[in-house]
């Protein structure tokens, strides 16, 4: 009898991309998404499969989510302008800068989209990047914010997404600066306020005597400053969440639209706040002009 023959081994099939991950189409709001495929590939929101993996599926839902947000403030900027700026802060990578360009300011025909980043390599490769997806009225700044100002000394639109501590405060300052009409804030990281509250025995101390309930409390005392002085510089506020709990803790979206060169009332509700505290954080130098 003769001995069967040894069968091959088998070899499990190549994994493909679930339905979830690799339909990124679905997300994206535009006639053709496929367009936006190279420039999705290059900033490594999707994979060079064309894939979306959980990280970058984070990214995208929150970068679409805000631009959702600034879709009607945008439209309503490249209506009212001939030439409307936006000037992304702390662009980091860009994303934002990119996505706002390629699904917006690109297709109107006119804007321009200015990123500012301190990191000269990253200034370097979004340039590129710009000049290869053929967006020519898109340019970068290497620059910290404080330090930052655009050609002309204005801007229509000013976006920080995700910058840390101060540095949306420095993005707040360079709104005034620049006379922007619009600004958008997702603050991260607020440390300065909690700094001030550590020690401090104010008559409602009780609000920040542990230090958990310090940073929290710090957090969003910060961003209700912020709030109030664009309130006092004539800005109306709105303030919602960027995006869910589910894709960053880092969730509060503060859109801001000037209607007015200043708001009394603002002002005195921002003094009275600021006196029953007793900390004064260093943004409060913008209420002296």
């Amino acid at each position: 009898m003769s001995k069967p023959t040894a069968k091959a081994p088998i070899r499990p099939a190549a994994q493909k991309p679930s339905g979830q991950e690799s339909d990124w189409t679905q997300l994206w709001p535009s006639a053709d998404p496929r367009q936006s495929e190279p420039l999705l590939k290059a900033l490594h929101i999707l994979t060079r499969d064309g894939a979306l993996n959980a990280d970058s599926r984070r990214k995208l839902t929150q970068v679409l989510h805000l631009t959702q947000l600034l879709r009607p403030a945008i439209e309503a900027m490249l209506e009212e302008k001939d030439d409307p700026i936006l000037a992304d802060l702390g662009a980091g990578k860009s994303y934002l800068g990119f996505i706002l360009y390629d699904l917006l300011i690109g297709p109107a025909g006119k804007g321009r989209v200015i990123g500012v980043e301190t990191r000269d390599k990253l200034v370097e490769t979004s340039r590129a990047l710009a000049q290869q997806s053929g967006f020519d009225r898109m340019d970068f700044i290497t620059a910290p914010i404080a330090d930052a100002n655009l050609p002309g000394g204005k801007a229509d639109m000013v976006t920080a997404l995700h910058a840390c501590d101060t540095a949306t405060d420095d993005a707040i300052r360079f709104a005034l600066r620049h006379e922007a009409k619009w600004v958008a804030l997702v603050p991260c990281c607020q440390a300065e306020v909690a700094r001030l509250l550590d020690g401090h025995q104010g008559p409602m101390r009780q609000l920040w005597r542990h230090p958990i309930q310090r940073r929290e409390f710090g957090a969003h005392l910060t961003n209700v400053i912020r709030g109030l002085v664009l309130e006092a510089h004539g800005y109306k506020v709105r303030v919602t969440e960027f995006t869910g709990l589910e894709h960053t803790m880092k969730n509060e979206l503060i859109l801001a639209e000037r209607h007015q060169r200043s708001n009394a009332q603002a002002r005195g509700e921002l003094y009275r706040l600021i006196d029953q505290i007793g900390v004064r954080p260093a943004l409060l130098d913008v209420m002296a002009a």
